[in-house]
């Protein structure tokens, strides 16, 4: 089974290469992002998207973009560390793992170890950019591991937008599981909902799906009902962009209306998400930012017009899921059950090597 890499290190090293999702699935094209604009335009425009790739990229962006102003004095060194960080951390704000990447490398350069050196501050990012890379595929592989327990055989998932290896350094969050089980001979048939407006799940987890060998259907969003009255799904399993301290989730929206109907369908809801997710400065959904799109995501889907280019458009990138329709939480730690007031995992420390 062939799982891809979303993000990675430029062969020279000097960049970040990921793969322009815009572009599937009809072409695969890899892009080396090495500067401030590069990596803030492919993050906006979901060149590379999903919470935990943006925060990888980010990190690593940030490296890639400062390299060529190694030799710069220290103070303005300094000056451009903050106005980038600052510019990355800003693109998308729904998504806590950039935030919380973005913060990590800052705190990394404050180190006074560092002496205000711009190579040796450089070379710690470098490192500590790595780090959350290796760290990323590692929260990949447990949340799959863990999750493993939670699959019947054969299984029958229902999936949202995309919570694969598309949207992290390494085989997903909500697909790391079904990667596993299919690896140990399981037998896994995945449903993807479509994911209107931009179809990340048709475009993406299909795509991604598909090319690992792994069964999967598509579905319009429209369909789900059905085929839960129908009795075609075990289980629904999605990731999410930041959890709140009660447990509820953001995460693309159409999650919210799925959680409704598993509900209702007596059918398992469950979140896999890696501890950086969970955000312990936000208290409820309620109070997490949700991120607007332009509306000629709706206007004009994919270069054709699917709506009058007077009609005003509502595009919330995101919606929130209580906490009270969440079966469970999968994450590297383990699996979270309710309440989750007291058992969410807290996001991990923004820490100075």
């Amino acid at each position: 089974m062939s799982v891809i890499q979303a993000v990675r290190w430029s062969d020279d090293g000097l960049g970040v290469r990921i793969i322009d999702q815009r572009a599937l699935p009809a072409t695969y094209l890899e892009r080396d992002l090495r500067t401030v604009d590069d990596v803030c335009n492919a993050i906006a425009t979901l060149a590379v998207r999903g919470a935990p790739a943006i925060g990888v990229a980010g990190a690593m962006g940030l490296v890639a973009a400062l390299t060529p102003h190694a030799g710069e004095d220290a103070p303005a060194f300094a000056r451009r560390l903050a106005g980038y960080a600052a510019r990355i951390r800003a693109t998308r704000p729904t998504a806590v793992n950039l935030p919380w990447a973005i913060d990590r490398m800052r705190v990394r350069a404050s180190d006074p170890a560092l002496a205000g050196d711009p190579a040796r501050t450089l070379a710690a990012l470098r490192a500590e950019a790595t780090a959350i890379l290796d760290e990323d595929r590692a929260m990949c592989r447990a949340i799959g591991e863990h999750g493993l327990a939670l699959l019947p055989n054969p299984a029958r998932v229902l999936t949202h937008c995309n919570a694969g290896a598309l949207a992290t350094a390494g085989i997903g969050t909500a697909l790391a599981p079904l990667y596993l089980a299919v690896e140990r001979g399981q037998h896994v048939s995945v449903l993807a909902g479509e994911t209107r407006p931009l179809l990340q799940g048709s475009r993406l987890t299909a795509w991604e799906l598909g090319r690992a060998g792994v069964d999967v259907t598509v579905l319009t969003d429209s369909m789900v009902a059905s085929v839960m009255r129908e009795g075609r799904i075990d289980l629904c399993l999605v990731g999410a962009d930041r959890i709140a301290v009660n447990g509820d989730v953001a995460n693309k929206i159409g999650t919210y209306a799925i959680a409704v109907l598993a509900r209702h369908h007596g059918i398992p809801f469950y979140v896999a998400a890696p501890s950086s997710t969970f955000d312990p400065k936000t208290p409820s959904g309620e109070a997490i930012e949700i991120e607007s799109r332009h509306a000629d995501e709706v206007r004009r889907s994919f270069g054709m017009q699917t709506a009058p280019l007077e009609a005003r458009v509502h595009n919330p990138a995101f919606d929130i899921t209580p906490a009270a329709l969440v079966t469970a939480f999968i994450t590297d730690r383990g699996i979270e059950h309710p309440p989750f007031l007291s058992s969410a995992p807290p996001a991990r420390e923004v820490s100075a090597r």
